[in-house]
């Protein structure tokens, strides 16, 4: 390997995204004395627009629908430049990442997924190594979405219909890796088995697919 891996993990909310993104971040941390670079997909490092991403984000409207994609565009570009000057030191793990967008804007705005596509992709300059999606009925996610703490969760969003419109997009635009390459290779993970259970099926993903380096002292 002349780089390390950039990892994407998607999933509906209450999915465990973040329980997985910390068990990766410590096996990294643990087994090969590397610390990743850990982002979520939206992280303001393009200050101009960060307005348009809140507004597009938390109160979407068709008057902002085309500011808000221009605004995710440009703070996706920010992040993948911050993404490709760590490859080379360390990995690079991220939660959500492009799919996420492509669910949002055909459920909220009616965009076909491929439109979407264009517009976050051109310029973008970096792909997944691994898209790693955990799957799980959208019942199943709402139950471990409103038993998290805080203002987790959103009226207009985290509803069942909403969340398994957003599964169906998921699956579809899964289903035909050709037209969504800057989506890397996706593993889907059944993320209705326990948290070890997960993250040990994610582990050897990335194993089977020739992404992790060697152990300290040379040991593959």
């Amino acid at each position: 390997m002349n780089r390390y891996p950039f990892i994407v993990i998607e999933g509906l909310d209450g999915t465990g995204k973040t329980t997985l993104r910390k068990g990766l971040f410590r096996l990294f941390e643990g087994l090969f004395r590397i610390t990743p670079l850990a982002a979520l997909t939206t992280n303001f490092l393009d200050a101009a627009v960060a307005g348009d991403l809140v507004d597009g984000k938390y109160q979407p409207t068709e008057e902002n629908e085309f500011r808000y994609l221009a605004a995710l565009a440009a703070d996706k570009q920010a992040t993948a430049r911050l993404i490709a000057a760590s490859l080379p030191v360390r990995p690079v793990i991220v939660d959500r990442w492009l799919l996420s967008e492509l669910g949002f804007f055909s459920v909220k705005h009616g965009r076909p997924p491929k439109e979407t596509y264009a517009a976050l992709t051109e310029g973008l300059g970096v792909v997944p190594a691994l898209t790693l999606i955990l799957d799980i009925t959208p019942e199943a996610a709402m139950k471990r979405a409103a038993a998290r703490s805080g203002d987790a969760t959103r009226p207009d969003w985290d509803v069942l219909d909403i969340q398994a419109r957003v599964r169906d997009v998921y699956q579809t635009v899964t289903e035909e890796p050709g037209a969504f390459p800057a989506l890397g290779r996706v593993f889907r993970i059944d993320a209705a088995q326990d948290r070890a259970t997960v993250l040990h099926t994610a582990w050897q993903a990335l194993d089977q697919y020739g992404l992790l380096p060697e152990l300290p002292g040379g040991t593959a």
